[in-house]
């Protein structure tokens, strides 16, 4: 088996590429960031130049203010950055999401960011490459995670409402990806009713629309009177589902929608009377399969259970090692 690959290594910035001069999603200021999706642990404020798909430009500007050096690039455009070949692919895990392959001398390399396999109305779908190394998330990697087609979990919502008219369901998500991804399967399955938003899921709501994704009818809560929404669907932050101002809703029943719904403890935490498993990355079994897809001979596994991953990755006779980069949270998701 070759060498392990020099070039792109972790170091307290993140993860460097060596000959190309830039940073995969760093951690800390540094003067060039190639960035695979929009979420704030990935995409932070306080580099010199940026370069990512113009989806996640947009998000960015939005999140982190339109005064920064930004390069916006499309799916498998080649870029030359100091001689290393750069395409982004796409991940799947939200709007704009990416991959990033790098080729220098001969190697491969794929950084996956956050991604998944199941489709998805908001985005466009992870598409396998063939690398010698990949890096992948680990956000799921335990085998008790398999999660629900999210179809299948958005129609027992709808089952939900309908069984319950006198009763508000206030759904937990985060804002970027899983709001507009829920609406979007809820109106795939017929679900006509305005959705109500949290004032936090309104801007980002209007940023999809503006790019292509569809939401049909979605208003801020602010604008209706809490006495007249009896039956209504409104999402909120997570952390809005317990607060102050959810009383204003009476008794609602509350949701959450999560990959971490899975374990129950998790949804007895969140209050969550109708947990929904639907996650924006990969689950175990996607995780295995995506590997294989790739055919890489080496994989390096990232920001979540990296050494169930790295153990089961031994026992399939790959070589794998854990980057333990820093600044990656998988609460939010």
């Amino acid at each position: 088996m070759p060498p392990s690959p020099s070039w792109l290594h972790p170091n307290p910035n993140g993860l460097f590429c060596e000959p190309g001069g830039f940073y995969i999603d760093p951690a800390r200021p540094v003067s060039r960031a190639l960035i695979t999706h929009g979420h704030s642990d990935h995409a932070r404020s306080g580099h010199d130049a940026y370069l990512a798909t113009s989806e996640t430009v947009e998000v960015m500007k939005l999140r982190l203010g339109p005064n920064h050096n930004y390069q916006s690039t499309r799916y498998h455009e080649t870029h030359n950055i100091n001689g290393v070949t750069v395409r982004f692919i796409p991940a799947g895990h939200i709007l704009g999401s990416a991959q990033i392959l790098l080729e220098w001398q001969g190697q491969r390399i794929v950084a996956s960011g956050d991604y998944k396999r199941s489709l998805d109305p908001t985005c466009a779908p992870f598409e396998p490459v063939a690398c010698d190394v990949f890096i992948t998330e680990a956000t799921f990697a335990l085998p008790v995670f398999c999660h629900e087609p999210a179809d299948k979990e958005v129609a027992r919502l709808i089952i939900s409402i309908a069984q319950n008219p006198d009763r508000n369901h206030l759904l937990g998500v985060y804002g970027l990806g899983k709001a507009q991804r829920i609406i979007a399967l809820l109106r795939q399955q017929g679900f006509t009713h305005t959705i109500w938003l949290h004032g936090a899921l309104v801007e980002l709501c209007k940023l999809y629309e503006r790019l292509g994704v569809k939401l049909g009818d979605v208003r801020p809560v602010s604008e209706a009177d809490a006495k007249t929404l009896k039956g209504e669907l409104v999402l909120c932050p997570p952390s809005a589902t317990h607060d102050r101002w959810a009383a204003k809703f009476g008794n609602a029943i509350t949701s959450f929608a999560s990959g971490w719904m899975r374990v129950r403890a998790r949804a007895r935490q969140r209050g969550a009377e109708l947990p929904l498993i639907i996650s924006d990355h990969a689950d175990w079994p996607q995780l295995l399969q995506t590997i294989e897809d790739v055919e890489a001979p080496e994989i390096w596994v990232t920001h979540g259970r990296e050494d169930a991953l790295v153990h089961q990755l031994a026992l399939m006779g790959r070589k794998a090692r854990a980057l333990a980069l820093i600044g990656f949270e998988d609460e939010a998701e």
